[in-house]
C-alpha cells in the first residue's frame, strides 16, 4: 500500500504507458538480469539472537552460482515449535518459466538437518506440477523446537537428476511454555522493483546469518502490481519489471514474482531464516477492499475483481512460504505464531474483508469494519487467552491516528503534507489506515486494554519510519513501530520528482514537515521520511527496542546498510 504517496503519483506515470497495450505474450524472464550486485552487507549494532551448537555458513550462497532448474532459490515460513515450511521452484527447462504453463513435472527429495553437512537428514519426496507454477511447499512434522536447521531440494530423475539447491537454512519457533530472554523480529514491508534495489534483504540476510535476526514479519507490498514506468523512483526505473504492462491474471502475477524472486539479496533473505507474511494491497491491487480497488475498473483491460484477486490470491500462495492451511477456499491467511511465554504474534489480514474507503463523514460508522467480524472475533479470543508477555500484532497499516497542520507561508512543505495524507476533511487523517475505521480501531484497543496486553503493532506500508505510543481507555497499553519501504519511493524522492531538485537525506523540507507532525501528533516519539531499509524489533520481558536499519542509496545496487536510529519502548514508563 503506498498511503497518501501513492496517490500524488499520476506525474509519475510515462506518456504513453498503459496497460490497455500487451505488446508481449511470451515469457520474457531473464535469470540473470535480475540483480548484478551480490549481497551487500552493512555495519551497524548488533544483539545476539540465541545461542546454538550448530555452526552457520559464513555467508549466505549466491544465488548466481545456480542454473536449471534452482533458479529462485528458496525459502522457509510459519515456524512452529515442531515444524516449518519450505518452499522452492523448479524450472525444469528454459521455456518453463513462471507463468507459462509448460514443463514436465518434477520429482523433488527434500532434506532437512541440524547438520548443514545434512549427515543424518529427515527426507521426503514432493512434486514440482505446472498447475502449481512448478511451486512446492514441504511441512515437515516432529521437529526440535527452537532449533536451527538446515534444508534443501534434490532432483530425483529427467534431466537435471541429482541437481541440488541451494541450502537454506531455517529456525523453529520455541516451545509454548519456554522462557525466552529475547526474540529479534526483521520487519519489512513495500519493495517495488522499479524504484530501486533490494540491498535491505541483503543486509537482513547476513544479519539472520549471524543469529541478530530470528525470524522475518513481511507486512505487504512484496510485489507492486503497476506497469513499468508508472511507480519509478527519484532517477526514474531503476530496472524494469515483467511483464511490463498492469498485472491483472494469473499469468501475470506468477511472472512478476518470478522477477521478484531472480534477485539475489531477496533469495538471500529467504534462505537465511524463516519469513512469516501478510499481503497488503499491492499484491492484488493499489487500495483493494471486499469487493474492488482503486486500481480495478472491471471490464475487458482488467477482468472482472473476483477473477482478479482469486488470480492474485493463488499466485501469493504459490510463491510464498505459507502453511497449507491456507490454500484453503477462504484463502484466510490470518493467523498466530507463539515464542514461548515472551510473545505472541498475531497477523491480520486488512484487506480481504474490509468496507471500501469512505469520506469523514462515516469513518465512525459502528458497522465499518477492517478485519470482518470473523476475524475479529477470532483476534479478540487470541488476545483474551493469551498468557504472552507480549501481544504482537502484524498490521499492514498504521493504527495510530494522524493529524495535520499547514505551515503558513511554505508551499513546497504543504504540497509535501498533502503527499502523506490522502483526504483533508477537517481533522486530517489516512482514510485507507485505521483512521478511516475508527470505531473498529477503538473496539480492538479496549480488548487489548481490558486484558491487560502489552501491546506492540508492527506495521509496514507507509513507507517511512515511526515510533508511536498507544492509548486507551486506561492510559498507554503499548506501541507502534512502523518501518520504511524496501525500496518504495519516499517523501525525499516524491519531493525530488515533483519539484526537480535532488534533496538529500534530511532534507529541510522533510524535517519541517516531520516537526509539523510531531507537534500536531504527541505520540509519535519518532518519524522519518527520506529513509530505505527495515526494522528489527528486538522484544526483551519488560523493554522492546527497535533498530532501524537504513540503505545508503536505494539506486545503488551496492549500497551499504547501517544503523540509523533506536527507539525504546517499557512497560509501564512508556518511550525512554
Amino acid at each position: 500500500m503506498l498511503f497518501a504517496l501513492r496517490d500524488a503519483l499520476c506525474w509519475l506515470k510515462v506518456s504513453g504507458m498503459s496497460s490497455e497495450i500487451r505488446v508481449n505474450r511470451r515469457v520474457l524472464l531473464q535469470a540473470g538480469a535480475a540483480s548484478a550486485a551480490a549481497v551487500a552487507i552493512g555495519a551497524g549494532g548488533a544483539y545476539a539472537a540465541r545461542t546454538s551448537t550448530v555452526s552457520t555458513p559464513e555467508g549466505p550462497t549466491t544465488a548466481g552460482e545456480w542454473g536449471l532448474p534452482f533458479l529462485h532459490g528458496v525459502a522457509s515460513g510459519d515456524p512452529l515449535p515442531d515444524r516449518v515450511v519450505l518452499w522452492t521452484r523448479v524450472t525444469p527447462s528454459r521455456d518453463a518459466l513462471p507463468g507459462s504453463g509448460l514443463g514436465e513435472d518434477v520429482e523433488l527429495e527434500w532434506q532437512i538437518d541440524t547438520s548443514e553437512d545434512f549427515d543424518n537428514p529427515r527426507t521426503g519426496t514432493v512434486v514440482a506440477i505446472a498447475s502449481a507454477d512448478h511451486t512446492v511447499h514441504v511441512d515437515p512434522t516432529g521437529l526440535s523446537p527452537d532449533t536451527e536447521y538446515f534444508y534443501r531440494f534434490i532432483v530425483q530423475g529427467g534431466e537435471h537428476a541429482g541437481a541440488t539447491s541451494p541450502v537454506g537454512r531455517t529456525l523453529t519457533a520455541p516451545a509454548e511454555d519456554a522462557e525466552l530472554d529475547q526474540l529479534n523480529l526483521a520487519i519489512a514491508s513495500c519493495a517495488n522493483w522499479e524504484s530501486g534495489f533490494f540491498s535491505a534483504y541483503g543486509d537482513m540476510a547476513q544479519r539472520a546469518r549471524n543469529r541478530e535476526i530470528d525470524y522475518v514479519v513481511f507486512l505487504g507490498d512484496y510485489i507492486y502490481e503497476y506497469p513499468t514506468g508508472e511507480y519509478a523512483g527519484k532517477s526514474g526505473v531503476a530496472r524494469m519489471h515483467h511483464p511490463e504492462w498492469e498485472i491483472t491474471t494469473l499469468e501475470d502475477y506468477r511472472q512478476r514474482y518470478g522477477r521478484y524472486r531472480t534477485d539475489l539479496n531477496l533469495q538471500a533473505a529467504h534462505g537465511a531464516c524463516p519469513w512469516i507474511v501478510v499481503w497488503d494491497d499491492h499484491e492484488v491491487a493499489n487500495n483493494n477492499w471486499r469487493d474492488g480497488a482503486e486500481n480495478h475498473t472491471d471490464g475487458r483491460v482488467e477482468g472482472e475483481w473476483a477473477q482478479r484477486r482469486e488470480a492474485a490470491m493463488q499466485a501469493y500462495f504459490e510463491w510464498l512460504p505459507v502453511r497449507a492451511e491456507s490454500l484453503s477456499e477462504e484463502r484466510r491467511i490470518y493467523r498466530r505464531f507463539t515464542f514461548g511465554t515472551l510473545a505472541q504474534l498475531t497477523v491480520m489480514d486488512l484487506r480481504t474483508y474490509r468496507d471500501e474507503e469512505t469520506t469523514g463523514a462515516q469513518f465512525d460508522d459502528p458497522d465499518r469494519t477492517m478485519l470482518g467480524s470473523e476475524q475479529f472475533d477470532w483476534l479478540a479470543e487470541q488476545l483474551k487467552t493469551s498468557n504472552a508477555r507480549w501481544d504482537v500484532l502484524g498490521n499492514s497499516v498504521m493504527i495510530s491516528p494522524m493529524r495535520f497542520a499547514t505551515i503558513a507561508g511554505n508551499d513546497k512543505a504543504n504540497e509535501a503534507i498533502g503527499y502523506i495524507r490522502e483526504r483533508s476533511t477537517g481533522i486530517a487523517v489516512n482514510s485507507d489506515q485505521w483512521d478511516g475505521y475508527t470505531a473498529e480501531r477503538d473496539r480492538l484497543l479496549t480488548v487489548l486494554d481490558e486484558q491487560g496486553s502489552n501491546a506492540l503493532f508492527l506495521t509496514g506500508d507507509i513507507h517511512s519510519e515511526w515510533a508511536n505510543s498507544i492509548s486507551a481507555t486506561y492510559g498507554e497499553i503499548g506501541c507502534e513501530m512502523v518501518t520504511t519501504s524496501i525500496s518504495a519511493p519516499n517523501v525525499d524522492e516524491i519531493l525530488t520528482s515533483a519539484f526537480g531538485t535532488y534533496h538529500p537525506e534530511d532534507n529541510s523540507t522533510s524535517l519541517l514537515v516531520e516537526k509539523v507532525i510531531r507537534d500536531n501528533n504527541p505520540w509519535v516519539n519518532h518519524i522519518d521520511f527520506d529513509a530505505h531499509g527495515y526494522g528489527v524489533a528486538s522484544i526483551h520481558h519488560d523493554f522492546v527496542d527497535m533498530l532501524y536499519y537504513r540503505v545508503s542509496d536505494v539506486e545503488d545496487p551496492e549500497a551499504t546498510v547501517a544503523l540509523g536510529e533506536q527507539r525504546q519502548w517499557r512497560i509501564g514508563e512508556g518511550f525512554v
